[in-house]
């Protein structure tokens, strides 16, 4: 059976160490693209951060989709116009403030305009998401913050602070959140249907594509759920070793085009 979706995320799988995308990945997406395959981005940026990318590689054109937040927010690119939006209350914002103050870690919480921490002295990490993203930082209180609308929040430190506050994590968290990390620095809470699994198979039902014509390729924990659903789950050779347990093929690494590999042989040939 023919693929005609796939997957890809961003960080450590469609570009390269130096964040670029290769002229070897671009093309073989174009190809994809003219063959008829929806190439869908599936990230766990916000949707700023992901714009310049859909640019370069033609996918702001209508009948596009992008997941964004983990899959908490699926868009049609072209009009912005929302097919799931799934954010957090502001009960829960507090609960999870409130936990990262309790184990001695830094957070922010975002927007799809900005990111906000209520960490007087900012952390390197969230200085780090912002410029990655292209969003603006903002310092509010807990208190300032009852009218946004957070899709996401993170606890963000150095990893070995990151590693020790996780394991004093409340079971009650696990169950009312998903929560799942998504590089050594950053562990993300979101709304508890949110996962990129979900977001692909709702948008699947959308488009009428079966999830046998679906691949995914990732390289991290926040890629299990996308890769546990698909009919062809692909990781990256410099993916987690957890999760190539799962993978039907390992591609080259995201400084070998791994995507370009992976969609050439298993989309394309």
């Amino acid at each position: 059976m023919s693929i005609k979706l796939v997957a890809i995320d961003i960080d450590g799988t469609l570009v390269n160490s130096k964040h670029e995308i290769t002229p070897e990945v671009y093309q073989a997406i174009q190809e994809a693209k003219a063959a008829g395959v929806k190439i869908v981005i599936t990230t766990g940026r916000p949707i700023a951060g992901v714009q310049e990318l859909l640019n370069k590689l033609n996918l702001n054109e209508p009948g596009n989709y992008v997941i964004t937040f983990n899959g908490a927010l699926v868009q049609e690119t072209s009009t912005g116009q929302e097919v799931i939006k799934d954010a957090l209350s502001y009960e829960d914002y507090l609960d999870i403030e409130y936990l990262a103050t309790k184990l001695g870690i830094h957070s922010h919480a975002i927007t799809k305009d900005g990111i906000y921490t209520s960490n007087r002295n900012i952390g390197n990490y969230t200085v780090h998401e912002a410029t990655l993203v292209s969003m603006p930082i903002f310092y509010r209180t807990p208190e300032e913050n009852r009218n946004k609308e957070f899709v996401k929040t993170m606890y963000i430190d150095e990893p070995e602070i990151l590693d020790q506050a996780i394991a004093k994590i409340p079971q009650e968290f696990y169950d009312r959140f998903t929560i799942v990390k998504s590089r050594p620095f950053y562990l993300e809470v979101l709304n508890k249907t949110s996962n990129k699994g979900t977001a692909i198979l709702h948008l699947t039902e959308k488009l009428g594509i079966s999830v046998e014509e679906t691949m995914a390729i990732g390289d991290e924990e926040n890629d299990r759920a996308m890769l546990e659903v698909v009919g062809h789950p692909i990781v990256m050779e410099n993916g987690n070793p957890e999760l190539k347990k799962i993978a039907q093929h390992i591609t080259k690494s995201n400084d070998e085009s791994g995507v370009a590999y992976a969609i050439r042989k298993w989309v394309l040939d």
